[in-house]
């Protein structure tokens, strides 16, 4: 199948393209950095979310990964790319599934306001994503992400008293990998045909209690 990837020159984007490429997919990259790695599968396009996107026809998958977590256009990039991104590639005949990766802030807040917010927003231009996407028998899901060992979180990982805090505000006392994040992304693309319009949090159990530490 043909997949579109945004954000895949590092963290969980780069993790997505690795596996579908793995797994003998067409995979696309679309990212503001140069390529994060190689393989005879993957197609890297330099391209800002938030301005002209290319021409990729027929997209079966698409997976809106690409955001930031501060600087002040959370909402341009996270939200407003990432729609961009949607209404560009996902509504046309042969789209089969649309994963878009949100945050566990946007259930619970707990992080800065613009990202909170527009992480909260991408869960709900999700499920309008699923309603109109029904007409084609595909889907749309999100994933919520609490700690994810990313280069993102690397000032966090770098730091062994605030990572041993961080790791306690969870019930597993452990981040996800990028890879799992990447795993349960395929699942929902390519082996998932009845589950649309659902938000899937991936938190270690964080959520239950919620004290932000950064």
């Amino acid at each position: 199948m043909k997949i579109v990837i945004t954000g895949t020159s590092r963290g969980i984007g780069l993790a997505a393209a690795k596996k579908y490429c793995e797994t003998g997919h067409e995979v696309i990259g679309l990212d503001v950095r140069e390529a994060g790695f190689s393989h005879p599968n993957y197609r890297h396009l330099t391209a800002d979310i938030t301005g002209p996107l290319p021409e990729i026809p027929d997209v079966e998958v698409l997976v809106n990964n690409a955001g930031v977590q501060d600087g002040g256009r959370e909402i341009e990039i996270n939200l407003q790319g990432t729609i961009a991104v949607t209404e560009r590639y996902a509504f046309q005949q042969a789209i089969r599934s649309v994963v878009f990766m949100a945050s566990s802030s946007a259930s619970n807040g707990a992080e800065f306001p613009l990202y909170a917010a527009s992480k909260g927003g991408v869960v709900t231009y999700m499920k309008n994503t699923a309603l109109r996407l029904a007409q084609y028998g595909a889907t749309a899901n999100s994933i919520s992400a609490g700690g994810v060992y990313t280069e993102l979180n690397q000032h966090i990982i770098d730091d062994p008293k605030l990572m041993e805090a961080v790791l306690n505000e969870t019930l597993l006392h452990r981040w996800a990998l990028p890879e799992e994040i990447a795993e349960l992304c395929y699942y929902l693309t390519n082996v998932n045909r009845s589950m649309t319009g659902q938000d899937i949090l991936i938190d270690n159990g964080e959520q239950l209690k919620s004290n932000f530490i950064w």
